[in-house]
């Protein structure tokens, strides 16, 4: 077994990253060999500092976006980290090798008005309207994932307390309230809608396509874009932007940033912290547009 190997297999059964993270990691690893190859170096562990800029290089005249090569050196660091913690190796080629400087964006969110409007498009008085209401209503009650809400289980919403238990990015559990709203419209699906999906192979999940099975990405993804344009909202909107919209109304009404953070399940309050600034642009705007002179 390669290193590459044992990493990817390390990542997969001790750090219990998803198969998509280890396909991209494979990904990038292996131009990163083929870089080394062709450069004549033998092995990983046999690469400098000049090896990695050079990678930067090759990868930069190949039109990489700063973003695309941040991930492939991130990709490195936790290879080499890898392989000094396993004693294949004692020096990291990477240590002194800064990442791209990369624009922060601000997030598209819905304001009030839009996400209103989103939520009243569902046709509530039939099957798959109610659960694709069901669906848009948890989502902005507690700011899943697209991949949290498509494996998330009855078992884990509690109805007594309120509280959704969902288990995030590297298995991490968090618990998020979900309001009076949700539960209601949660609680109609599960009794006039699911026991009509489901079927023997239907298992525990919360929500179920036409056919009883796993709803998808892709299935998310299309009923989302359709009841956008049946609201007449123009932004370009994915399943996250349920998520940017949660946070930024959050804080918007006043909820602390670590409160937020919890919610959000994020790891570093510095990834939450980019809704500040959203917030800041949205006070900016209020305040152009009313004060008298603030135009």
């Amino acid at each position: 077994m390669t290193a590459l190997d044992e990493f990817l297999s390390h990542l997969t059964i001790e750090r219990g990253v998803s198969p998509n993270s280890c396909d991209a990691y494979r990904r990038d690893l292996t131009a990163y060999h083929a870089h080394l190859d062709g450069r004549g170096v033998p092995h990983p562990t046999a690469a400098s500092a000049r090896e990695i800029r050079s990678f930067i290089i090759s990868m930069r005249k190949r039109g990489l976006a700063p973003s695309s090569i941040a991930r492939h050196l991130s990709a490195l660091r936790m290879f080499y980290r890898f392989m000094i913690g396993e004693g294949m190796t004692h020096a990291d080629p990477t240590e002194n090798i800064r990442s791209p400087r990369l624009p922060r964006r601000l997030p598209v969110f819905l304001n009030r008005d839009e996400m209103t409007r989103l939520l009243e498009q569902p046709d509530h008085t039939t099957r798959l309207g109610l659960r694709d209401l069901a669906i848009l209503e948890f989502m902005y009650a507690t700011g899943l994932r697209a991949s949290e809400l498509l494996a998330f289980r009855r078992a884990d919403l509690m109805f007594d307390t309120g509280l959704a238990r969902i288990f995030g990015k590297g298995s991490r559990e968090r618990l998020v309230p979900v309001g009076r709203q949700a539960l209601s419209v949660l609680r109609q699906y599960l009794d006039r809608v699911r026991p009509m999906l489901a079927h023997g192979e239907s298992g525990d999940l919360m929500f179920l396509n036409a056919k009883g099975h796993r709803l998808t990405r892709m299935g998310l993804w299309k009923l989302l874009k359709t009841y956008v344009e049946l609201a007449g909202i123009e932004k370009r909107i994915s399943p996250h932007t349920l998520r940017h919209s949660f946070a930024t109304h959050l804080l918007e009404g006043g909820a602390d940033l670590r409160a937020v953070q919890e919610m959000l399940g994020h790891v570093d309050v510095g990834t939450t912290q980019i809704y500040t600034h959203v917030d800041r642009a949205y006070l900016e705007n209020i305040h152009r547009r009313y004060h008298p002179r603030g135009g």
